[in-house]
Formats: structure tokens, C-alpha cells, sequence
């Protein structure tokens, strides 16, 4: 039995979305673990209601802003 496009192209899709996810999980452990309280919680609902985008988000706009001012 071989493996056909449309096969391949889900077996992508799925292998992309485990990354996202696991992406995902990484950024907002990170956010628990080392921001500030209150800006913790904020961080923690974006993150949760908004999945990739909000990790994105955190990861080019929060994450560079704490490692420069020395709390990484």
C-alpha cells in the first residue's frame, strides 16, 4: 500500500499542527514561570484564548522586551 498526495499532505497538516501546539504550550509555560504577577495573568489569557497568535505574539513582542531588560 503506498502512500497517495492527499495521505501525505494530512500526515503534514498533522505534523504542523503538533508543532503548533507544542509551540504553544512551550510559550505559556514560559509566561507562568517568568513574568511578573501581573503581567502574568494577562499574558496567560491572551495566550490561552488566542492559541497560535498569541504565541506568536508573546514570543516577537514580550519575550526579546524581558531578555533585554535582564530577566531572562
Amino acid at each position: 500500500m503506498s502512500l497517495g498526495i492527499p495521505e501525505i499532505l494530512m500526515l503534514a497538516i498533522m505534523f504542523l499542527m503538533l508543532l503548533g501546539t507544542i509551540f504553544w504550550v512551550r510559550m505559556i509555560i514560559e509566561c507562568a514561570t517568568r513574568e511578573s504577577d501581573p503581567e502574568r495573568l494577562v499574558w496567560i489569557i491572551i495566550l490561552v484564548f488566542t492559541y497560535l497568535i498569541g504565541a506568536a505574539l508573546y514570543y516577537f513582542v514580550r519575550r526579546p522586551a524581558r531578555i533585554a531588560a535582564g530577566r531572562a
